[in-house]
């Protein structure tokens, strides 16, 4: 049997730390789903592990793609999944560690597919939306898939005022003739692994003044100027990041250098709210303090390894 040891958590707890102990122990490689680190030109605004740290252990999928190419997580689950089975062949342990839930999801689970639907669809509801409002797409919704927008309204209301995943919604239903709904859960990639997902957590306080160390540190060893030499593309989807947004707002006379500084530790410590959030939801996880002594989490590990 196959395992794939996932570490997850927010940004600046220790992940990178426990995945190359835990790497080491088990004489593995290291999958990264942080899908900023995939970049070759962002390296210390994304928290790229150091040279030293990468000498430790092999790792996939860092600073592997340009901000210059299109590379979706549906790109991203194609290349992990057949990365891991080339692994798998040498070792039936290996590791993934990542801040990116939609990332770390793609590999443990897969995604629902979907239908190509016409572009002239999007593009008439695209109008109705523009002409009516979210409204619309509420009622259309409700019309077209009442199961799905009364999942939405219990679960994640908030959903319903987001117009760009509202239209996604109503343009599958009207695309296909058939609920949204019905296409959920359905054909999702088999894995031939079995996750053991391990989560980092601290105070809330603790995990702050980490964050806001971690952006000094940034900025000391040269997030400045690499940021300038990333302006000129500043509007391309990769560099959509926080810790650089705030730094073409200051290249653009918008903030000063402490705002600007601030504005990213302000960010990011949202950013890792939201982590939270979404690896709170995980199935199966077992958390611990992030200073648990690394044997006792590989203790936890081997509890759930048959060999």
């Amino acid at each position: 049997m196959n395992y794939l040891i996932t570490i997850i958590g927010p940004t600046a707890i220790g992940k990178t730390a426990l995945s190359i102990a835990l790497a080491t122990q088990y004489g593995c490689d290291i999958i990264s789903c942080d899908s900023r680190q995939f970049f070759k030109e962002m390296r210390i605004g994304t928290a790229v592990p150091s040279d030293d740290e990468l000498s430790q252990a092999t790792h996939h999928f860092i600073q592997n793609k340009s901000i210059f190419e299109e590379y979706t997580v549906g790109d991203f689950e194609k290349e992990a999944i057949a990365k891991l089975e080339e692994l798998f062949i040498t070792n039936n342990i290996q590791i993934m560690v990542g801040g990116s839930g939609l990332y770390v999801d793609a590999v443990l689970k897969g995604f629902d597919t979907f239908p190509n639907i016409e572009p002239t669809i999007r593009e008439e509801i695209q109008k109705k939306y523009d002409k009516n409002g979210i409204e619309y797409l509420q009622q259309k919704l409700q019309e077209l898939d009442i199961e799905y927008y009364n999942k939405i309204l219990s679960e994640n209301p908030q959903t319903l005022q987001n117009p760009q995943r509202m239209m996604r919604f109503v343009e599958v239903c009207i695309g296909t003739g058939k609920p949204y709904s019905s296409f959920l859960n359905k054909d999702k990639n088999a894995r031939n692994f079995t996750p053991i997902i391990i989560g980092l957590e601290a105070d809330r306080e603790i995990m702050y003044d980490r964050i806001n160390q971690r952006v000094d540190i940034m900025i000391n060893e040269g997030l400045l100027a690499e940021t300038e030499k990333l302006y000129p593309n500043k509007d391309l989807n990769a560099l959509q990041t926080v810790g650089y947004r705030e730094l073409f707002s200051f290249f653009d006379g918008d903030f000063n250098l402490i705002f600007a500084i601030e504005e990213i530790k302000k960010n990011t410590r949202r950013f890792s709210k939201r982590q939270i959030t979404w690896f709170k939801r995980s199935e199966n996880a077992i958390w611990f303090d992030y200073k648990t002594d690394v044997s006792k989490i590989i203790d936890v590990i081997n509890t759930k390894i048959k060999h």
